[in-house]
């Protein structure tokens, strides 16, 4: 008898709609009759997706799915995830998608530094050529206690790291977002310890699960969601994954993520999902899921604990999770 025995950022088949209806992309991106298939599924309208068309690379799009990873749970629709995000550099609220269409994301140049073999700076154009890009599909868990599922396109970040050639030394790596405060405005707010920085260790960043993000949807990245290039760690809360990252250092010293900076008594560096560990202002035991209008339970390391929990044994009395 076989018996089938989920993994952990599953869930039961009966809590899930048909992978038919939520996980064909190509059901709704060809021709007029997968239009009005989009329409009903809430497709972002083009005002949100400005400059995607004159992507670069829209040729690589959409990009073979991995189905080692993936969701037995809709995908939340794009309509609703282009239309509600995190992204301060833009204002405060969810709804800045629009406001986001300001950023010019051609040309961009990612610089590659710290403690490796050559610094160097590369454009996103020939970086994102120079790497196989593939679709996973990811659950996200704010750390506000909401949560999504997308279609991430992009590569694995461990690729980045060999392309950088880090030394030995370097045991961390410091990531830090665009600084424009004439386009985005956020950044004219002085109580932010502006431009966003964040960091994950050298095991962190090599984990098999960490993916540097340049599209979704089967389609180039949409402004709003950090475009042209941004983190997704999927096991840690959200505001971990920065957005339109610009450089790469890899370093010796733990960085000082900006909302670790901030306050670092609710957003620590490690910002692990637990939803034994609250929130100093709210619980963390279960999550609002977006698009679907319920709460589910929220898991340990977000699902993903088998892909990530022994990067954390023997961490002392270190503080993991918050």
């Amino acid at each position: 008898m076989l018996i089938k025995r989920n993994k952990g950022w599953e869930l039961p088949e009966h809590m899930a709609t048909p992978e038919d209806v939520f996980l064909n992309r190509r059901t709704f991106m060809a021709g007029a009759g997968a239009t009005a298939a989009g329409i009903g599924l809430g497709i972002a309208p083009s005002s949100v997706w400005a400059g995607q068309d004159d992507d670069p690379t829209k040729d690589l799009y959409p990009a073979k799915r991995n189905e080692k990873y993936k969701i037995i749970r809709p995908l939340t629709p794009e309509k609703v995830n282009s239309t509600y995000n995190n992204f301060y550099e833009f204002g405060s609220h969810k709804s800045i998608s629009k406001a986001a269409q300001a950023l010019q994301t051609r040309p961009w140049e990612i610089t590659i530094d710290g403690e490796v073999e050559t610094p160097f700076k590369i454009s996103i154009d020939d970086l994102i050529r120079k790497m196989t890009l593939e679709e996973r599909l990811y659950r996200l868990r704010c750390v506000e206690a909401w949560s999504m599922t997308i279609p991430w396109t992009g590569f694995a970040m461990r690729d980045l790291v060999d392309l950088a050639k880090p030394l030995s030394s370097a045991k961390y790596v410091r990531m830090e977002t665009f600084m424009n405060p004439e386009v985005a405005t956020g950044q004219k707010q002085g109580w932010y310890p502006w431009p966003y920085v964040e960091g994950l260790t050298m095991a962190e960043a090599t984990n098999e699960l960490t993916m540097m993000v340049t599209g979704a949807y089967g389609k180039p990245a949409a402004k709003q969601f950090g475009a042209p290039l941004r983190l997704i760690v999927p096991w840690k809360y959200g505001f971990k994954s920065i957005k339109s990252i610009v450089k790469f250092t890899f370093t010796s010293k733990r960085p000082l993520g900006m909302w670790e900076n901030i306050q670092g008594r609710e957003y620590g560096f490690w910002a692990n999902v637990n939803p034994k560990v609250n929130h100093r202002r709210w619980s963390q035991a279960s999550e609002r899921v977006l698009g679907e209008n319920k709460r589910i339970p929220t898991q340990l390391f977000n699902g993903y604990s088998e892909q990530v929990a022994d990067m954390y044994k023997d961490m002392g009395t270190e503080k993991l999770f918050y």
